[in-house]
């Protein structure tokens, strides 16, 4: 996919926060593709006047396909210390999602256990007692409805692979645009789940900070109608 610039949310000598574009992988491992990381490092590179490498720690991750905040870390000690923020679970995450069906409660929490299967490159959900299944939880908010389409705002409580996916498809909502997980809408190079917003603690400082990323383009031009609708 063409390259745009990057669109920087937050940055001091400790983090860096991207607004992650759909449909670009996060960070590699081998090959030439071009990857979020890779960006930033040169992004990093040419205005610092950095010789040599750069470093850059990969705090989280988002999935390909989902576009919004994604934080990096420009130290070590800042990697080792927003790394546990993620896996204790204390930063918090904020999701949007438009998904197939209507949504019939305002608010809820959904509780799941998942797996991931090597052999399928999906995550399963079983049963509790089943091996090797993890406690998955989270919560959201209906924003709107507008035909046989939702908004939620999700904020997940664990931090699973594929956890928005797989627990609102396995519970009769896909993701608008999630082949993998059900979806028969196309969108784009994506699918039509967004990491709005960030909040985590300054790993030095330790004072909060708040992120938040703005729709892509393409959400304004797909689902403007629910997104009208929901502000009324």
């Amino acid at each position: 996919m063409p390259t745009a610039p990057l669109e920087v949310l937050y940055e001091d000598n400790h983090c860096l926060a991207i607004a992650k574009p759909a449909g670009m992988t996060c960070a590699h491992f081998q090959g030439q593709e071009e990857t979020l990381d890779r960006l930033v490092k040169e992004y990093l590179k040419d205005k610092y006047k950095k010789p040599g490498k750069v470093f850059l720690g990969i705090v989280h991750r988002l999935d390909k396909p989902v576009s919004g905040v994604m934080l990096f870390a420009r130290t070590s000690k800042a990697a080792a210390r927003l790394s546990e923020q993620f896996r204790e679970g204390t930063i918090d995450k904020v999701y949007w999602a438009i998904v197939e069906g209507q949504v019939e409660k305002a608010a809820g929490t959904l509780e799941d256990w998942l797996k991931k299967n090597t052999e399928t490159h999906r995550v399963d959900v079983l049963e509790p007692h089943e091996k090797g299944a993890r406690q998955s939880l989270l919560h959201y908010t209906r924003r709107g409805v507008h035909g046989d389409y939702s908004w939620l705002e999700v904020r997940p409580q664990t931090g699973r692979t594929h956890q928005l996916r797989v627990q609102l498809a396995h519970h009769g909502y896909p993701i608008y645009g999630d082949a993998k997980y059900g979806s028969v809408a196309t969108f784009g190079v994506g699918i039509a789940l967004h990491a709005r917003a960030l909040t985590f603690l300054h790993p030095v400082r330790y004072e909060p900070i708040a992120l938040t990323a703005e729709l892509p383009e393409e959400w304004l031009d797909r689902f403007l109608p629910i997104l009208h609708e929901a502000k009324r």
